[in-house]
């Protein structure tokens, strides 16, 4: 880690708050919130935008106005982009503080990071915990042996690949099929076709897992499993991933195992 003298230096800083704010928000993060001039939260969580604003709470600033039902998420991930491009042109030291991990599954903090480089800002990216770190925790999913991962609506509407062998995790279930956001729950006509296509690699009948992570100390996570077939019965929620075990082991690679004279010492 930098050392803390060096904070001034960035003019942009982009942050995750964790799942739980209050246990999951590192000291380097809290650090830079304090000392920004403006903090651009995007959280739909009242405890970890109460953290946020005690922390700075002359320059805190929620982003949740951008949002709106019918929009197109794309919009609004530009119009994010632009209004933290107006505050570092206005002088502003400032901090991008998002739910979960900000590089994952988060467009426009990408998009912000570039845009103020090719600006001629300083712009930096920390580290934060994600929903499948959470759910690699709660669910014991050991990535040996591979794992892929998918937003739901783009491997829905894209020719992506799977490996059966490996575990699978769809994130953003509860909007699948959905470009545009929506305030309480997503119309939900794209999990049945979602489940067609999973069934042409995994069957009918094959174990899939409804995974939430608890946002407050204290709180057990949601899990729900059942079969693939149920899965356009089922109701997730916005905040819902989507977890799918392998359905059985890798085809080895004899000719490279024999090669190596490793053989009889491969068994994932």
């Amino acid at each position: 880690m930098r050392p803390v003298s060096d904070i001034h230096d960035e003019q942009l800083i982009v942050v995750g708050t964790g799942i739980r704010a209050t246990g999951q928000l590192t000291i380097e993060t809290i650090a830079w919130i304090r000392a920004a001039d403006k903090v651009l939260y995007i959280t739909a969580d009242p405890v970890a935008e109460e953290v946020i604003r005690s922390l700075n709470p002359d320059g805190a600033e929620s982003l949740m106005d951008l949002y709106g039902s019918d929009k197109l998420r794309l919009d609004t991930y530009a119009d994010i982009v632009e209004r933290t491009m107006a505050y570092l042109h206005q002088g502003h030291r400032v901090c991008m503080a998002v739910y979960g991990h900000p590089g994952v599954l988060a467009m426009s903090t990408h998009e912000a990071v570039r845009r103020a480089r090719a600006e001629g800002f300083s712009a930096r990216m920390l580290p934060a915990v994600s929903a499948a770190d959470c759910l690699y925790a709660d669910l014991g999913v050991d990535e040996f042996g591979g794992c892929i991962s998918y937003e739901a609506t783009d491997f829905l509407l894209n020719m992506r690949a799977i490996d059966p062998a490996c575990h699978l995790i769809l994130w953003q279930i509860g909007g699948v099929g959905v470009l545009t956001y929506e305030t309480h729950h997503y119309p939900l006509q794209g999990l049945e076709r979602l489940t067609q296509k999973l069934m042409a690699y995994y069957g009918p009948n094959h174990p899939v897992t409804l995974y939430e992570a608890p946002q407050f100390a204290g709180v057990e996570p949601i899990i729900g499993t059942g079969p693939l077939c149920q899965l356009p019965h089922s109701a997730p929620t916005p905040n819902a991933t989507m977890y799918i075990p392998p359905l059985g082991k890798a085809q080895p690679d004899v000719q490279v195992q024999w090669e190596l004279g490793m053989q009889t010492q491969v068994t994932a």
